[in-house]
């Protein structure tokens, strides 16, 4: 499959998704922030990654598909840092400093770089700012995957798209200490 787009389509559609996919980092750092790092081991069976796995999934696949439109070529051999278990706020951190720079030299970019065709694993080829809103979109499933995962590893869930339930407990008991 091979798609063509022209430098106008293209910086209309980083124009289009940009907006989204900064909002959506916000929310998955939250979410990957909220892991605790005591029971980052945690995995619902035995073939599911683990909670900090998926983290690192997260950081890896965001960084790769944002790097690659900067770049033109997509990177699949990132490999977790030596210790990342113990590393998750080097890793959040880390992750918000590439996405900026991702970010900021892909809104550099010309309307012909991003239209450039980039090739997914001899798959298919696509526009590269296709991968910013098909891809490198922080909502991932991985992203859904790790929400879920929080409550049964001991951690708190924050609110993202509205209050959560505990964010609203947490909410209630300073509203009862102040009263």
């Amino acid at each position: 499959m091979s798609s063509q787009m022209t430098p106008d389509q293209a910086k209309f559609l980083l124009a289009l998704t940009l907006p989204t996919i900064k909002t959506e980092h916000a929310t998955t750092m939250k979410v990957i922030q909220a892991i605790p790092l005591d029971k980052g081991d945690y995995r619902p069976e035995p073939v599911a990654k683990s909670g900090l796995e998926l983290a690192w999934h997260i950081v890896a696949a965001e960084n790769r598909f944002l790097s690659g439109i900067c770049v033109g070529k997509l990177d699949f051999h990132t490999q977790p840092p030596a210790g990342f278990h113990q590393q998750l706020c080097k890793i959040a951190r880390g992750l918000t400093s590439h996405f900026n720079t991702n970010v900021k030299q892909i809104e550099g970019l010309s309307g012909e770089q991003l239209a450039k065709s980039i090739d997914f694993r001899g798959m298919f080829q696509m526009p590269a700012v296709s991968f910013s809103g098909t891809f490198a979109k922080p909502y991932h499933p991985s992203s859904g995957t790790a929400f879920y995962y929080l409550r049964p590893m001991g951690g708190k869930v924050p609110s993202i798209y509205g209050e959560s339930y505990d964010a609203a407990q947490a909410r209630a008991a300073a509203e009862g200490k102040a009263s």
